[in-house]
Order: structure tokens, then C-alpha cells, then sequence
């Protein structure tokens, strides 16, 4: 088994400079702690602690500082890097708690679109996992995972009691270090109507996960399906920082 690596330094400042500003202890307009006070607190050098504000400078929280310290803008809550693919993750960080029901454990050949994302050739074997996410028993999500079959095979076992998948892949030596999502709107097929309740070409969320390791090694490739009425997007940015969103505008409109 791989030992998961220690987060790096500038990761623990980010997360306590994040909390202090969630909990209010940083109110909104408040400066940081200077460079060197960061540096006392946590044992450490100056590149650690600029890294750390200029993640949260990245997160929209804090001004862009420009030769002066920087000062709290809001309490935005961006989600934590699990969450960017855990939907496990997600809700249990907005304390909701969410059932799985499992539809279908397989063993199947990729097809063009799988095996792209998954950097494999056609028809080469991978597990594929197809589930719903329930809230009080309603339907909230529906999943499509696909894991190269080296590394999913032990999802075989897979049950609806076992918990995250996620974080037992990641028991199991497995690394998420790097998440790409494409999220676009599409209008709901059949049985994607029935399954989260709405009426056939109802709009919604299409959200697709391409994950690699922190070797860019690909390690999952997901589509999750979201009701358009029940989930928002938000996010925050500063001058001076480059925005992590990318928009892409359709030259024409379908009929």
C-alpha cells in the first residue's frame, strides 16, 4: 500500500487562515497576520506562508494586498478539494446526510468517450459503477463512474453499506490530486426524468469529473447528473489573480 503524503505546510495555513475567516475570529475587513507572525506560529519560512495567502487570494477571500497586508473581503465558503468530486464529501460538509443506492458493479469494455478520459484504448476493460445519491430518501444525484480496472476492481465488492468510495480507494493507496470539471447544462432524457423525478426535458446539471494523480496518471472518470432547480454555482475572484473558471460560448444555438 502507498503511504499518503503529508499535506503540504502551506496547505495547514491556508486551512487555519480559512477557518479563522469562516468562524468570524477574521471578520470581514480585518487585516491577516503579518508575514512573520505566520512564520512564528507554524515554524516556518516565508515561501509557505505567501503560497498560503495567495491560495486564499485565489479563493477570492483576501484583497490582493499590492505592497500593503491583505484584509478580509467575505466568508465565502469554497468547498474543500474532496468535494470537488466526493459527492459523499459535499454534503457532509453542508452536514446533510446522503444514501446510495447502487444500480449497477461491472467489469465492461470503454468506449470512445471512457477511454480518452482514461487515456486507454477502446474496449479495454474497466469497472464501471452507476448509482443514485438520496436525501430522505429522494433522489438527488445520479452517478457514473469509470476506473481504470487495476484500480477499481476492489469496487466489485462494492455495496451500498460500505460508505465513500472515495475514501476507501484512497485506504487503498489510491491518489485525487488533480480534479477537471466540465459542467454545462443538458435537458433530462427518459430515464433520467423518472429517476430524479422531474419531467422529460427538465434542465440539468451535467457535471463531468476527469481526476488524475499527482502524476497525471487518470485514475476516474465520473458524470454526475444534478436537478437544475436544486443546485447553484458561486465563486469569488480578485484583481490580479487569474480565475480558475473557463466559459465556453457556443458560436450558435441549437434548435
Amino acid at each position: 500500500m502507498t503511504t499518503r503524503r503529508e499535506p503540504q505546510r502551506y496547505l495547514k495555513i491556508a486551512d487555519f487562515l480559512r477557518e479563522e475567516i469562516l468562524s468570524g475570529r477574521l471578520a470581514v475587513g480585518k487585516p491577516l497576520p503579518s508575514e512573520s507572525e505566520l512564520c512564528e506560529l507554524f515554524s516556518t519560512s516565508r515561501g509557505p506562508v505567501r503560497q498560503a495567502i495567495a491560495t486564499l487570494r485565489g479563493e477570492g477571500r483576501i484583497s490582493s494586498g499590492r505592497g500593503r497586508r491583505s484584509v478580509v473581503l467575505g466568508d465565502f465558503r469554497a468547498e474543500r478539494f474532496e468535494s470537488t468530486y466526493s459527492v459523499y464529501s459535499r454534503f457532509q460538509e453542508a452536514g446533510i446526510e446522503v444514501q446510495q443506492k447502487i444500480l449497477q458493479v461491472s467489469r465492461q469494455p470503454a468506449d470512445a468517450t471512457v477511454a480518452a478520459a482514461l487515456h486507454c484504448e477502446i474496449d479495454t476493460p474497466v469497472i464501471y459503477l452507476h448509482r443514485q445519491r438520496l436525501i430522505n430518501g429522494i433522489n438527488r444525484v445520479i452517478q457514473h463512474h469509470f476506473f481504470p480496472y487495476e484500480i477499481g476492481r476492489c469496487l466489485l465488492e462494492y455495496d451500498e453499506t460500505t460508505g465513500s468510495l472515495h475514501r476507501m480507494l484512497t485506504s487503498r493507496g489510491v491518489h485525487f490530486d488533480n480534479v477537471y470539471r466540465l459542467v454545462n447544462i443538458e435537458f433530462a432524457e427518459p430515464e433520467d426524468a423518472r429517476a430524479l423525478d422531474v419531467t422529460e426535458g427538465f434542465p440539468l446539471w451535467h457535471s463531468e469529473q476527469r481526476i488524475h494523480s499527482h502524476s497525471s496518471k487518470p485514475v476516474e472518470f465520473s458524470i454526475f447528473k444534478f436537478r437544475a432547480d436544486r443546485m447553484s454555482i458561486s465563486m469569488s475572484s480578485v484583481r490580479g489573480t487569474r480565475s480558475p473558471l473557463q466559459i465556453s460560448l457556443a458560436e450558435t444555438v441549437s434548435s
